[in-house]
């Protein structure tokens, strides 16, 4: 039976579900009170479980679990830049985990803000920077400012590692781009031909800006690990590389094919987990001031089918007027059972649920705190 792990603006709580996903109950909150930004449970032992947190007395840190959330214990080394870096790097908070490669069971990846990635071979317990995205003599240029980008400071989220080779990771920065590592972190490359930046202006030679790019949030469908799809300040692109990878493989914006009522501004995104053509998404008003709310405050959810050349309008169950909230970047959630189950959380505190695949959707939880992140994890 599946489990929810939501993470808000002040704790986390677990959600279980029964057999059928039709009764789901909610815990009691951990950390109440501080914010929690990203919980996963490890799906190769099924019973370790992370949370990024920002305390109060502890600062930004990581908690682990080996018992589903039942207690916790912080991580001996949390992950930080060292003492006296040259640039005056602080860790804010640790915004985003994930687990390793099946082959390696105790090797973990986090992102901070400012933008920073780090990684365990612990489980968790100490976590070390990765020097080469960290120390890359790019990385100023590639990263522009730590303190801005976004409203709570830039993010490096989206860390994907490839089910073929732990080698081959991707990851996210906002703002940034999206970034390639074939030697498992040593030396990285942008990724980002094809990928509008209509916020900056044209380049005097009428090129692409290679980087500087600003991703919501990416992921790689795992069966077919040469098909990625992200969200962007600029739109919803998909990609697929080429055998061997390239550095000038493109992504296509699939997310013109929207309806333009709607735009193809957003934050999550999910692909099923068996099927690479289907997706979904949550689109957002991303007009004059991005009021980060729902188009018109009429929610939905966008399905495509057919790789993003079409998309249709998914909104049974939700309020058909009123409703001014969003779906941030990591609060859209799919498990893999048979139909799948899509899961989403928003800025009302609300906990959202589809047992059919986006067909319906059905309220699970309310009044729970601004929520920042949902997973789905299936306990051993």
């Amino acid at each position: 039976m599946p489990q929810l792990y939501i993470a808000t603006r002040k704790g986390l709580w677990i959600a279980t579900s029964d057999a059928a996903r039709a009764t789901w109950t909610l815990s009691e909150p951990s950390f109440f009170g501080t914010q929690c930004h990203h919980a996963v449970l490890d799906p190769r032992d099924g019973r370790t479980l992370l949370c990024a947190s920002r305390q109060w007395h502890l600062g930004p840190t990581v908690f682990r679990s080996d018992d589903l959330g039942q207690t916790w214990k912080e991580a001996a080394t949390p992950p930080r830049f060292p003492t006296g870096e040259p640039r005056g790097r602080a860790v804010d908070h640790v915004f985003w985990l994930t687990p390793g490669h099946a082959s390696e069971p105790g090797v973990w990846y986090a992102g901070t803000s400012p933008k920073g990635l780090f990684r365990s071979d612990d489980g968790g317990v100490n976590w070390a920077p990765v020097a080469g995205f960290n120390d890359h003599p790019d990385q100023p240029t590639w990263v522009g400012s730590d303190k801005d980008e976004t409203p709570d400071g830039g993010k490096l989220h989206s860390i994907l590692v490839d089910p073929r080779d732990p080698r081959h990771l991707y990851l996210g920065m906002s703002g940034g781009g999206i970034f390639e590592s074939t030697d498992r972190g040593e030396d990285w490359r942008p990724l980002n031909w094809g990928v509008a930046m209509d916020f900056a202006p044209p380049r005097d030679d009428g090129s692409e800006y290679p980087f500087g790019h600003d991703p919501h949030c990416m992921v790689q469908h795992p069966s077919q690990p040469d098909r990625l799809w992200h969200q962007n300040h600029c739109g919803i692109y998909r990609i697929d590389r080429t055998s061997p990878p390239s550095a000038t493989d493109r992504w296509e914006r699939v997310g013109k094919n929207m309806p333009p009522e709607i735009g193809d501004i957003g934050f999550g995104i999910a692909t099923h987990p068996r099927a690479p053509d289907t997706a979904w998404v949550f689109p957002m008003d991303g007009t004059g001031n991005w009021s980060r709310t729902s188009p018109s405050g009429k929610p939905a959810v966008y399905r495509t089918t057919d790789g993003g050349q079409s998309w249709v309008r998914k909104d049974a169950g939700f309020p058909t007027e009123q409703a001014w909230w969003t779906v941030k970047r990591q609060a859209l959630a799919i498990d893999d059972l048979a139909p799948v189950g899509l899961y989403l959380g928003n800025t009302n505190g609300e906990l959202w649920a589809s047992d059919d695949e986006g067909d319906s959707f059905r309220c699970l939880f309310r009044h729970l705190p601004h929520i920042f992140a949902v997973t789905v994890g299936t306990p051993a």
